[in-house]
């Protein structure tokens, strides 16, 4: 089974229901429901997506949504050498840095992004959402 890493993008897709993304999101999210693949998140991703979504909903409704959601996902922990990866590396973005650096760090198999451009220095395969559905359905 694949141990597949999300990014924050794909979240937001779903618990936001962003119109041309969330279709892909639910698939993907409804497979790790199902036990058919495992889905993988950073910490950073919750701390990220609770403030975005608080831009919306209210804060309990927040707190409601993402205990709901952390039962599709295994949270990964972000800790000091994976902070020292991400701020030697030559991602532009640190955000996007830590996540690479989180799933590399506990050997996953793929990353999920909408935002493939981001993580072109890769050594692991960057899909976005639909493209892994596509290969996997």
């Amino acid at each position: 089974m694949d141990r597949i890493f999300v990014d924050t993008n794909i979240v937001i897709d779903l618990l936001a229901k962003r119109e041309k993304f969330y279709e892909a999101a639910q698939e993907l999210f409804s497979k790790s429901d199902s036990k058919e693949i495992e889905l993988y998140i950073s910490a950073l991703t919750i701390a990220n997506t609770h403030y975005l979504l608080a831009n919306t909903y209210k804060a309990d409704d927040v707190r409601k949504i993402l205990i709901k959601f952390k039962l599709l996902v295994k949270v990964l922990p972000i800790d000091d050498k994976i902070l020292e990866l991400a701020l030697a590396s030559d991602f532009k973005d640190f955000e996007d840095a830590v996540q690479y650096h989180t799933a590399l760090e506990n050997n996953i198999d793929i990353i999920l992004t909408r935002n493939k451009k981001d993580f072109k220095n890769a050594v692991l395969p960057i899909l976005t959402a639909k493209e892994y559905l596509e290969l996997n359905n």
